[in-house]
């Protein structure tokens, strides 16, 4: 019997039904940690994502007798909430034709804008042949729950790009990244800007000193667990502030779970005025080698740039001291260009199922995807950096 030949597929209603320490032997080798057991394991125990919130999860696994050799998230989702692509256009645009867009088959780390979302995969297997079969396994899955689609969301695209990807349509998105250029200070950092940009870093920085503000970084063990209710208030404030442009996805208990069980990949910024309890802001980020995501932040009161300082600066500052080489801020507006993050693409891949969706989109995709080019273009040429040479 061949290798393949003993491959079997399994649909999870939930990362819980796999074994953590199976799943994580494929995930740990990769660059993201949001596709890791306890992540996904939190969003889906709290609560946070659940069926009941549009979130069905429907997990695929392959696996060799009993070894598991391949997974992908995956969730079947009757909304685009919480997802940051923003397909609206294409749902409404599926409705004027009275094409059925949801259900559909969604691949990401829930409610996380971040760039690296790829199949889990064993070392010392026929990859290309395992991706065929998990490919076939998810058509097989959409067709037969007559799903309308199946969205990969900010994906891998070098990871993905090895395989022959068998009708998805690529969907650019335009974010944004900062690189570390082998920096050994902030200072050296601030160098490479234009003279007036420095001006004004440096006095957003001094805000903080004038007003009596000290940010420490906090890793690992060294968080306490018990600071999970302060940011979750945070949280909470900071979309308060967002109105129907709020993305509150998560609750309480994904906080305090993760504060407990996941402090290993967390790295917080504490702002605090002298001993003053609760602090003044807290910004949640995630490491994983040489890299760092900005995730959420809050604040007890609005105080002039200290957004500025809690999630650009101090994470830029703690990652070239560590040397972390990319960090990737989350979503948000063109104001982080101005801080040295430049405008990158994000893409996600698309299959349809409806051959009049498919061609809608293929129609319309390529004009799409040029004025995204353009829009990050035109972004780039606004970074502040004084030209050497």
């Amino acid at each position: 019997m061949n290798q393949e030949a003993r491959w079997t597929i399994r649909w999870l209603g939930g990362v819980h039904e796999a074994d953590r320490h199976r799943w994580d032997r494929l995930a740990r080798p990769i660059q993201t940690p949001l596709l890791e057991w306890p992540w996904l394991y939190h969003l889906e125990a709290s609560g946070s994502i659940s069926a009941r919130l549009g979130w069905q999860p429907c997990h695929l696994t392959v696996w060799d007798r009993h070894e598991l050799i391949g997974a992908a998230p995956l969730y079947i989702k009757t909304h685009s909430e919480g997802e940051f692509i923003f397909d609206h256009m294409w749902a409404q645009l599926a409705a004027r034709f009275g094409i059925a867009y949801y259900p559909k088959m969604v691949g990401m780390s829930p409610a996380t804008p971040c760039a690296g979302y790829r199949f889990l995969m064993a070392e010392g297997i026929d990859r290309a042949a395992l991706m065929r079969r998990m490919l076939s396994a998810i058509d097989r899955y959409c067709r037969q729950a007559r799903l309308s689609c199946c969205h990969l969301n900010f994906v891998d695209l070098p990871w993905f790009s090895r395989w022959p990807l068998d009708g998805f349509i690529p969907w650019r998105h335009q974010a944004f990244l900062w690189r570390n250029k082998n920096y050994h200070s902030f200072e050296e950092y601030l160098g490479a800007f234009t003279s007036s940009h420095r001006r004004n870093i440096r006095r957003e920085r001094r805000r903080m000193d004038a007003q009596g503000i000290t940010i420490r970084a906090l890793a690992g063990d060294d968080i306490p667990e018990d600071m999970h209710e302060t940011m979750y208030a945070y949280y909470l404030k900071t979309n308060a502030r967002y109105g129907p442009w709020a993305a509150r996805y998560l609750n309480g208990d994904f906080f305090r779970h993760i504060f407990k069980h996941y402090r290993h990949r967390m790295l917080i910024f504490v702002a605090r005025r002298g001993d003053s309890s609760p602090p003044a802001a807290l910004s949640l980020l995630l490491v994983k080698d040489r890299h760092l995501i900005g995730r959420y932040w809050g604040c007890e009161k609005t105080v002039k740039d200290l957004h500025f300082n809690m999630c650009f600066y101090a994470p830029i500052e703690w990652a070239i001291e560590n040397g972390i080489q990319t960090f990737d801020p989350g979503a948000g507006s063109p104001h982080k260009i101005q801080r040295g993050f430049s405008a990158v693409a994000n893409t996600s891949l698309h299959r349809f199922y409806d051959p009049r969706l498919g061609g809608l989109f293929r129609h319309l995709i390529d004009e799409v995807n040029e004025m995204v080019t353009a829009e990050i273009d035109a972004l780039n040429r606004l970074l502040p950096f004084a030209r050497r040479g």
